[in-house]
């Protein structure tokens, strides 16, 4: 029985010394892994805008006299020649020296003013012709081997921006006519007794209504601001270090607008003058505005007007391919950057090139190879040869 003694207590040191050896011994720390795969990348700035009627005009009293009551409401639908307010004429005042002058230069002001109005229309016209056709070419290369979808897509939506133009022209000309024969009826001292009948000079909606009550008024005072709501332009400022990021023509992704589906647009233009803005932390900030056009067809977004609030998603650079990692697992080290690489599972440290980046990804010029698995978010504790194990 001494010996079956002495063989227990044998069995119950080895596991005691086994458990010790075990307890020492270092365990797989455990992260979260992440496959390095290629695939698109876009990298956006981001900013609230608001939309705006690009194309608005706001009818004014032409001469002085008794405003008779409006009954158009704003979001009221009018057509050109529609009659939006009535006037009855003051008695006629003899023009002085000095006032007839400035009714002749407002005359000559307001046909120049057409003129110019009716070559922006041309312009505008020869554009969107130029636009059509190429479109037209684009639409016959596809299924060809010149076919590019980019290039399509491109082409179409120059069209749309093209016809946006000529309906922008063409509203410009009209108004431009408008204050032509509102600058004679000036200068001619209004009509006699007759009522001064204020009519629209172009389709669209009616925007503001300034003066609803009957009233005396003077000569220049707002009444109505007439608009397009076809032409909607969203207004977004930008920081001005941003701004000069933007390519020419840049791709837009309107967002939260209350459609379920993303707008797509263009950046027109960035303005050249910039402002100076208080944030809400109160620094004082350079911005700039970009104006951008809708470039889906008008029933897609037919629930936007004017002075809504959207998000828009400016696109700086983009590639339909390229390998990336996520941010999350990029780290700095010394004058570059690196990431841990699970091999064989222990943790690799890895210098890496990095090109574009956005808010979640970074692309990945070399370094890394497609399939590889890095550490996502390491801690102080992941170590070069360090166990690692997938949590």
């Amino acid at each position: 029985m001494a010996w079956v003694k002495r063989i227990l207590i044998a069995v119950v040191a080895l596991l005691v010394l086994g458990m010790v050896v075990y307890g020492f011994v270092p365990k797989p720390l455990g992260v979260d892994l992440v496959t390095v795969a290629s695939g698109p990348l876009s990298v956006t700035v981001d900013d609230d805008g608001r939309t705006r009627v690009r194309d608005r005009y706001t009818l004014s009293v032409p001469v002085a006299g008794e405003l008779q009551r409006i009954a158009l409401k704003a979001g009221d639908n009018v057509k050109a020649g529609d009659v939006v307010a009535r006037l009855l004429p003051a008695p006629p005042q003899l023009l002085d020296v000095r006032s007839r002058p400035q009714l002749e230069a407002r005359v000559l002001g307001a046909d120049a003013a057409l003129k110019q109005a009716g070559a922006r229309k041309d312009a505008a016209v020869a554009a969107r012709v130029i636009a059509d056709l190429e479109n037209k070419r684009q639409v016959k290369l596809e299924g060809t081997t010149g076919y590019s979808k980019e290039l399509a897509d491109r082409a179409a939506q120059q069209l749309a921006i093209a016809e946006a133009e000529v309906r922008s022209a063409d509203f410009a000309a009209k108004v431009a006519e408008y204050d032509l024969e509102a600058a004679r009826a000036a200068l001619a001292g209004g009509v006699g007794d007759a009522p001064v009948e204020l009519k629209s000079p172009v389709d669209g909606r009616v925007l503001r209504v300034f003066e609803e009550s009957a009233r005396t008024v003077l000569a220049g005072t707002p009444l109505i601001e007439v608009g397009d709501p076809h032409a909607l332009e969203i207004v977004v400022d930008l920081l001005s270090s941003e701004a000069v990021k933007i390519p020419a023509e840049a791709k837009v992704r309107v967002e939260r607008w209350g459609g379920e589906k993303p707008l797509a647009a263009r950046v027109r233009r960035v303005e050249p003058s910039g402002f100076t803005k208080i944030s809400a932390l109160g620094v004082e900030e350079q911005r700039v505005n970009v104006l951008i056009d809708i470039t889906e067809p008008h029933d897609n977004w037919r629930s936007l007007g004017d002075g809504f609030a959207v998000e828009a998603r400016i696109v700086l650079w983009e590639a339909a391919k390229t390998l990336k990692a996520p941010l999350g697992a990029v780290f700095r080290e010394g004058e570059g950057w690196a990431v841990f690489v699970a091999v064989n599972g222990k943790a690799e440290l890895r210098p890496v090139k990095l090109g574009m980046r956005n808010g979640s990804d970074a692309q990945i010029l070399a370094g890394l190879s497609e399939g590889e698995t890095v550490v996502l978010h390491p801690g102080d504790t992941v170590k070069h040869g360090v166990a690692v194990v997938a949590r």
